[in-house]
């Protein structure tokens, strides 16, 4: 069976989920072998051998850290050519679609971009996409060379699947480009306790309808019921109400979680391109004729700063 490369997401040894996903993917179309760098590489094989990775490849230099994409690019490059794959995939954040397109530029091959389903076909795998601002389904393979796709986050459930998990070190020899960009400084975002926006199972945006940064705190507590991540349409992050980190949509974070809901968001073409593709969305607005009713599973038709409160309550009086 043939070998598929995951590039391995971690932080220090914590393998993040949608790595495990990627691995569950993986196993659809061959035998998944991982690649993990920087400090804690060889902490990640247990969880990786859990989850299906016939073989983990680690390598650990200072370069992954004081410089950018380069180094890790590199070291991706050395494990396709030690492996051979019938596929290369890398989660599909900012700094992993930025590796994957380097890495087809080197390999000579075809890139997919925010895959949100992977399948075995006749010739080669084929990856299903949310394109044209998500107004479209597509299934796409690649034509030339070893397919290289990056997956979005909740795009397949972590299913456990143990395997040998055999670490390997990696011989990389970095570029003389590896060195080009240093990083100077790093400061560690503030934690909220909340999910990782673009990871999280659950999450709650709030739009031009919460009317106001304080009221924001009712999307909050609404999240913080649910475990959830909280999102805010480009209205909203534009009026100075919630941080650009928090913008879901064309020109901010796309998102695909388990459950999406829009509280007081109209559902602007835009908005819908970053989170579309959610596998249930609910949506509260008190405009009966709002573009989002188009698009949700379930909506209600009403004033945010009465349902929202009053979910809010329901659920901790069903929690607790």
């Amino acid at each position: 069976m043939a070998e598929v490369l995951v590039y391995v997401d971690h932080v220090d040894g914590a393998v993040r989920k949608p790595t495990l996903e990627l691995l569950t993917l993986a196993r659809r179309i061959g035998e998944p072998v991982a690649l993990a760098l920087g400090p804690g590489a060889e902490n990640t094989a247990a969880a990786l051998a859990e989850h299906g990775a016939v073989k983990v490849l680690t390598h650990d230099a200072a370069e992954y850290a004081d410089y950018l994409v380069v180094p890790k690019v590199d070291a991706l490059q050395a494990a396709y050519e030690s492996v051979s794959p019938a596929a290369v995939l890398v989660p599909s954040s900012a700094e992993g679609k930025e590796i994957a397109a380097r890495l087809a530029v080197r390999i000579g091959s075809g890139i997919i971009t925010d895959a949100t389903d992977l399948e075995a076909g006749d010739e080669g795998p084929v990856a299903t996409q949310s394109v044209f601002a998500a107004s479209f389904t597509t299934k796409t393979r690649v034509s030339k060379g070893t397919p290289v796709i990056t997956v979005k986050p909740n795009s397949a459930a972590v299913e456990a699947a143990p395997a040998a998990g055999t670490v390997e070190a990696l011989a990389v020899t970095f570029s003389d480009k590896a060195t080009g960009t240093k990083v100077t400084a790093r400061t560690p975002r503030e934690s909220t306790g909340r999910p990782e926006l673009t990871e999280a199972a659950i999450v709650v945006s709030g739009g031009r309808g919460v009317n106001g940064a304080d009221n924001f705190a009712i999307i909050e507590a609404l999240a913080d019921s649910l475990g959830a991540a909280v999102g805010a349409s480009r209205a909203a992050v534009d009026a100075g109400w919630y941080p650009h980190s928090n913008q879901v949509g064309q020109t901010g974070k796309s998102v695909s979680p388990q459950l999406y809901i829009a509280n007081g968001i109209s559902g602007a073409i835009q908005h819908r391109a970053g989170m579309q593709t959610s596998k249930t969305i609910v949506a509260v607005n008190k405009d009966a004729e709002a573009p989002i009713f188009d698009l949700v599973d379930y909506g209600v038709v009403g004033d945010l700063f009465d349902v929202v409160p009053q979910l809010t309550e329901e659920i901790n009086t069903r929690k607790g």
